[in-house]
């Protein structure tokens, strides 16, 4: 009896010391986080960077995307959702993360469709029609004009305005930053500068609630 005694005493001991341990990694794992995030913090946000939401909104989400991402389409209507349950609350911004091949392309007629006006309605007009123009991960750039035509858009100014060097430029930046902070898949996201623990939508969920919870102290 005492021996079981003993036995079941070591057993919860090493259950605590399992979870104790666990914790302290954890928080040790996510303060590594945000010290490599301030310390790059210039590579989160750039003054090209779209952006949906009051500019002074307490919590900032800055989602790293691919337009030929499908995880990236399944993901922004969710993100919407998390933004229209917390008006004035939230601000969106966009950075670009182009993995896919040919979708540099489409980041470039995303940008070009900026200087019509019609960046967000370009946007949701491809995420929208994905599964036409980027059928296994790969832009065939021919078929996003129809999409974009029927969005509002002068394609053809469209077509000329997407070749600009400055274009090429945001692109470029865009993704060395993805590079420095070590972006290697889409969507990725930061809330208020923290990287998400873990991917998926809860988590994502979580880490804005407890940026909202913190602004309201």
């Amino acid at each position: 009896m005492k021996q079981k005694t003993l036995f079941i005493t070591a057993s919860i001991l090493l259950l605590l010391a399992f979870v104790c341990g666990t914790l302290v990694y954890n928080i040790e794992r996510e303060d590594q986080a945000g010290q490599f995030v301030a310390a790059n913090n210039a590579a989160l946000v750039r003054m090209h960077s779209p952006s949906l939401g009051r500019v002074d909104a307490p919590v900032v989400i800055v989602e790293f995307l691919d337009p030929a991402c499908e995880t990236c389409a399944a993901f922004y209507p969710l993100v919407k959702q998390i933004i229209a349950a917390n008006p004035d609350r939230i601000r969106l911004v966009l950075r670009y993360a182009p993995f896919h091949k040919g979708s540099d392309q489409v980041v470039a007629a995303l940008e070009a469709a900026r200087k019509q006006g019609k960046f967000w309605q370009a946007l949701e007009a491809l995420l929208a029609a994905q599964a036409d123009w980027a059928p296994h991960h790969t832009a065939e750039v021919a078929r996003i004009w129809p999409h974009l035509e029927r969005a509002g858009l002068d394609v053809k100014q469209l077509r000329s305005d997407m070749n600009a060097p400055a274009i090429a430029n945001v692109i470029e930046q865009d993704l060395l930053d993805a590079q420095t902070l070590k972006v290697a898949k889409t969507p990725d996201f930061f809330v208020n500068g923290k990287p998400l623990p873990r991917f998926g939508y809860e988590p994502l969920k979580q880490l804005v609630d407890e940026a909202l919870a913190t602004a309201k102290r």
